[in-house]
C-alpha cells in the first residue's frame, strides 16, 4: 500500500468514526424523539402498577413525550423482565423491576431467559414499601400473636394468600410460617388483587400484600390489618404495630421498585432517564402519592441502585434457603 493510499485510508477511518460518533451523540440530544414504553410485570389495578403510572406521568412531562405504561403479568414479572432484556437497547423500552423479578426469582426459578444484573442498566430506586399482614373480619383476630394462635389450633388447614410464586407476598408468608413455628400452606393467585378477594371470602386466612393494595379494604372493613413487616411503623398505618413489636423476632420484609434499561443502552440516555426518574420521585405529586401509601421514595442514582440491587439478590437467597421456599 502506498504512503497516499494509507493517507487517504487512514483519513477516511478518522471520518468515518468522526461521523458515527457525531451521528450517535445527534441521537442521543434528540432523545427522547418517540414515546417511551414502561412494562410493568403485573397486572393494571396493583400496586406496582398504581406508582408506574403516577411516575410515568410526571416522567413524561418531565421528558416532554407520553410514557405508556405496558402491563405484562405472570411469573411474579419474570415474563415483563425477558420482555425488556430483549428489547433494544435505545431508551425507549425500560422494566419497573421490583423485589420479585430482580432479587427473589432467580433463587426461586431453576432457568431464567435473563440474568438480574447483567441483562439490565440501572435507572434509580423509585420506592421502598412494607407489606401490611391483613386477616378476614370474620376470623375476629385482633393482632399477630391471635393469628399465631389461631394457625396452632388449626394446623395444615390454615392457608394464606399471595400474589403468586415467587413474589414478596409469598416470602413474607414463608418467614411467618418459619419464625411462628405454625403449618399453615401457600395459595397462589395471579395478582394481588385476586389474592385480597380470596382473603375476604375466606378462602384464605390472611395475606401480605402491599399497603396501597391492601390499606383502602382494611380501613373499608373488609380486611382487618394486623401488622406491618417493616423495621418502623408506617406513616401510613403508624397504629399498627411492626411483625418485630409483635413478638416475632428478625421478621421484616421491605419490597422495592425501580426502573431498569435494557444492557447496552447508551450511558447519556440512562443518564437523561435517572434525571428524569430523581425530578419526578421529589416533585410534590408522585412523592406525596407514595407517602399516602406508607411508601418511601427511592434516592441515589443508577450506581447506588446497582449496589442494592446485588446486594438485595444476596440477601434474599439466604431468606428463600432459609424459609426452604419453592415455586409450587
Amino acid at each position: 500500500m502506498t504512503q497516499r493510499v494509507l493517507t487517504a485510508f487512514c483519513l477516511g477511518a478518522l471520518l468515518f468514526a468522526a461521523g458515527a460518533q457525531a451521528h450517535a451523540q445527534a441521537q442521543t440530544q434528540a432523545y427522547p424523539s418517540k414515546p417511551i414504553r414502561m412494562v410493568v410485570g403485573f397486572a393494571a389495578g396493583g400496586s406496582t402498577d398504581k406508582l408506574a403510572r403516577v411516575l410515568a406521568t410526571r416522567m413524561g412531562e418531565l421528558m416532554g413525550t407520553s410514557v405508556v405504561v405496558d402491563n405484562r403479568p405472570g411469573a411474579a414479572g419474570n415474563i415483563a423482565a425477558e420482555a425488556v432484556a430483549t428489547a433494544a437497547p435505545d431508551g425507549y423500552t425500560i422494566f419497573m423491576a421490583t423485589l420479585s423479578s430482580q432479587a427473589i426469582n432467580p433463587h426461586l426459578y431453576a432457568k431464567l431467559k435473563f440474568d438480574p444484573i447483567r441483562s439490565f442498566e440501572p435507572v434509580g430506586l423509585v420506592a421502598k414499601y412494607p407489606l401490611l399482614l391483613v386477616v378476614p373480619p370474620q376470623l375476629q383476630l385482633n393482632s399477630v400473636q391471635d393469628l399465631v394462635t389461631y394457625a396452632k389450633a388449626n394446623p395444615g388447614t390454615t392457608f394464606f394468600a399471595s400474589a403468586g410464586n415467587g413474589s414478596p407476598a409469598h416470602l413474607a408468608g414463608e418467614i411467618f410460617k418459619a419464625t411462628s413455628a405454625v403449618d399453615v400452606r401457600h395459595v397462589p393467585y395471579r395478582g394481588g388483587g385476586p389474592a385480597l378477594l380470596a382473603l375476604m371470602s375466606n378462602e384464605a386466612q390472611f395475606a401480605f400484600e402491599t399497603i396501597p393494595s391492601a390499606i383502602g379494604h382494611a380501613r373499608g372493613g373488609k380486611l382487618k390489618a394486623l401488622g406491618v413487616t417493616s423495621t418502623q411503623r408506617s406513616t401510613a398505618a403508624p397504629e399498627l404495630p411492626t411483625m418485630v413489636e409483635a413478638g416475632l423476632k428478625g421478621f421484616t420484609v421491605t419490597s422495592w421498585a425501580g426502573l431498569l434499561a435494557p444492557a447496552g443502552t447508551p450511558k447519556d440516555v440512562v443518564d437523561k432517564l435517572g434525571e428524569a426518574t430523581r425530578t419526578a420521585i421529589a416533585s410534590a405529586n408522585v412523592k406525596s402519592a407514595l407517602e399516602s401509601d406508607g411508601a418511601e421514595p427511592g434516592t441515589g442514582g443508577a450506581e447506588e441502585f446497582s449496589r442494592f440491587m446485588k446486594d438485595e439478590l444476596k440477601a434474599w437467597g439466604q431468606v428463600v434457603r432459609t424459609a426452604n421456599a419453592k415455586v409450587d
